[in-house]
């Protein structure tokens, strides 16, 4: 049990944690979601005694074993293998016993401890996952010093599942990790014996490893039952009967302040009005639910270029008269949705570059488009924004020759108008600097978007929200994300960069986790295949065949299920904040809005029954 007793944290004379509470149970498996800045890595500070709150209590039994990552990654000469093995302090120092000991019944008691605690096989335990982290046997015999930042963070990871604390503390475990190793990580967190308590924004994960999700807002805890989905399904029923009572307080509140109006001056019914006074003082207000009007992402849609946008013919690329990627076929087209996958190390940003001009093919073929405009998104972009520059100064650079209207108009697109035009950037968080790069690459309307993993710094919110954006986008967007969810919504068209080439792969998502995962193999190899590989290229030109006009309506009932969506929740934004909502919402009362939400939520039920139909006819039998 892990209780927070009304903790209160303040930093810099901001309150962080406002007395916030919750009961977390035995073995509990919780996700700690929140707005980028809301507070989760301060809260779970607190709980690894980092910070000391203000005020309130933090209560776990004393013999709790904590695990948590360093900031610092592990470095110097020691493998990656040693490192993990290491992290075992009392199976580290009984082996170190073993060798010394000279006492027999001394020995005998290590000999049996280490028995006890599996020490024998430790070994392979980490070496198992080391490999599903990503690190080959080469790989976990090389120096540390000799891996990049985001590997050594991948070591710090191992070790720390490798230690199996009582209590398993992770914040964003797979920003450093590609899609595969995320899918073993997950797989890996389903079956952790002991409590565990994970900060992420991957809504997969949180549906697939937690049983309980804690939302911290506006310093405030509240824990639910459930994964993420039954999370957004319980605050979504709160969040209308929030909205409802509050109609309901703010017409008795209006009803008394009219009677105490009319009546104080009247000596027949002063005693009354002073009744209403009184009992318009006591009423509590309710505060409807926070949304973030901020929160946008629009892409500016591209001039129609007739296809292909590029073509690949037998291409290589690399760098320093090294191939990295050889024998590449590709067509683009101006209407494609590509997500890229491999692990990291396999190639997909040296495609993704070569897609974007910023490598030339060694060999072989490409055409573009000449009219064509890409926007490329990476991370570097995002940490080498000038942190002294606002958002405007970036913007009107980059729109050498626009109008201040213009330059503006692309700011408010991704959710930087008025004043935060003209904060400083390196006062905005990770998520912002994130929206403010997207910005800024796509001032041009560009017709391909290629996006190296954009959701790193993005809340669960913000990732949905980029998600609508690129479904709206008429352009191409090829992508390279470990966010399963993203993928599965954005993308229909999965590329695999593998051994050193990059090929189609017919099958979906859930089809490639199942094959990273190691489950289905009985279809026949990867992907299902007969081995035959006449047999395999016909049966994959009859079922794309087959699949077409199913894809097709597919992609209209998941259009119009987005179109319900977007119309709900402009509903949800008219009855938590009637300022913000659209001209035709703010004319609606509550009665007639709760009215159309019922309606719309009829609708949508219609839409994922036609979409689950379609989409379960695509499965593979």
């Amino acid at each position: 049990m892990l209780n927070l007793n009304g903790i209160t944290v303040r930093l810099g004379g901001r309150v962080i944690l406002d007395r916030a509470t919750a009961a977390l149970p035995p073995k509990g498996r919780i996700g700690l979601i929140g707005r980028n800045g809301a507070g989760k890595s301060t809260l779970m500070k607190v709980m690894i005694g980092q910070f000391d709150p203000d005020e309130g209590s933090l209560e776990m039994p004393r013999s709790t074993r904590i695990g948590y990552i360093a900031q610092e990654a592990p470095s110097g000469t020691t493998t990656p293998l040693e490192a993990v093995l290491a992290a075992d302090t009392e199976r580290a120092a009984l082996m170190v016993e073993s060798e010394t000991c000279t006492d027999p019944d001394r020995l005998g008691e290590v000999h049996e401890r280490l028995m006890a605690i599996d020490a024998y096989t430790a070994e392979a335990r980490a070496a198992r996952i080391l490999v599903g982290l990503g690190f080959d046997e080469e790989m976990q015999g090389r120096p540390l010093d000799s891996y990049s930042g985001g590997w050594k963070m991948r070591v710090a990871l191992a070790a720390l599942l490798f230690s199996e604390p009582d209590l398993l503390l992770l914040d964003e475990p797979s920003n450093h990790l590609d899609l595969e190793a995320t899918l073993w990580l997950e797989n890996f967190l389903k079956s952790y014996p002991a409590m565990m308590v994970v900060i992420s924004h991957e809504r997969d994960l949180l549906n697939n490893v937690v049983d309980n999700i804690l939302h911290l807002e506006n310093g405030k805890t509240t824990l639910y039952t459930g994964g993420y989905d039954s999370f957004e399904r319980q605050r979504a029923e709160r969040a209308a009967q929030l909205a409802a009572a509050k109609a309901a307080q703010d017409a008795q509140r209006a009803k008394l302040q009219d009677f105490i109006a009319r009546n104080s001056a009247r000596a027949s019914t002063a005693k009354q009005a002073q009744s209403r006074v009184k009992a318009l003082a006591k009423m509590q207000p309710i505060a409807a639910m926070s949304e973030d009007p901020s929160l946008s992402f629009d892409f500016p849609s591209p001039d129609e270029l007739k296809p292909p946008l590029i073509t690949l013919d037998l291409a290589s690329v690399g760098y320093a008269d090294k191939p990295i990627l050889q024998r590449l076929n590709l067509r683009i087209d101006p209407d494609d949705r590509i997500a890229l996958l491999g692990r990291n190390g396999n190639g997909k940003t040296t495609l993704a570059r070569l897609l974007a001009a910023q490598l030339a093919p060694m060999d072989g073929e490409m055409n573009a488009s000449g009219k064509m405009k890409v926007g490329y998104f990476t991370q570097y972009q995002v940490e080498e924004l000038d942190g002294g520059d606002t958002p405007l100064q970036h913007m009107t650079r980059q729109m050498q020759g626009a109008s201040p209207g213009a330059v503006r108009a692309q700011l408010g697109r991704f959710g930087f108008s008025g004043d935060r035009a003209t904060q400083q950037v390196g006062k905005l968080s990770g998520g912002e600097r994130a929206r403010l790069a997207l910005a800024l690459i796509t001032r041009d309307a560009p017709h391909l978007l290629i996006l190296d993993e954009p959701t790193n710094h993005l809340d669960v919110d913000s990732r949905e929200a980029l998600v609508q954006a690129l479904n709206a986008y008429n352009g191409a967007v090829v992508l390279v994300s470990h966010d399963r969810h993203m993928l599965e919504l954005t993308a229909d068209r999965l590329v695999l960069v593998d051994s050193g080439t990059a090929r189609e792969f017919s099958g979906s998502i859930e089809d490639y986790t199942d094959f990273i995962l190691g489950r289905n193999q009985s279809k026949g190899g990867e992907n299902g295949k007969s081995g035959n590989k006449k047999d395999d290229r016909k049966a994959a030109a009859q079922a794309r065949e087959k699949e077409q006009q199913l894809r097709k309506e597919a992609k209209a009932a998941e259009s119009e299920l987005a179109r319900l969506t977007a119309e709900r929740g402009a509903v949800d934004q008219a009855m938590f904040d009637p300022s913000t909502a659209a001209p035709k919402l703010a004319k609606l009362t509550m009665g007639e809005l709760m009215k159309r939400r019922a309606e719309l939520n009829e609708a949508i039920e219609v839409a994922e029954l036609r979409w689950l139909e379609v989409s379960e006819s695509l499965e593979p039998a």
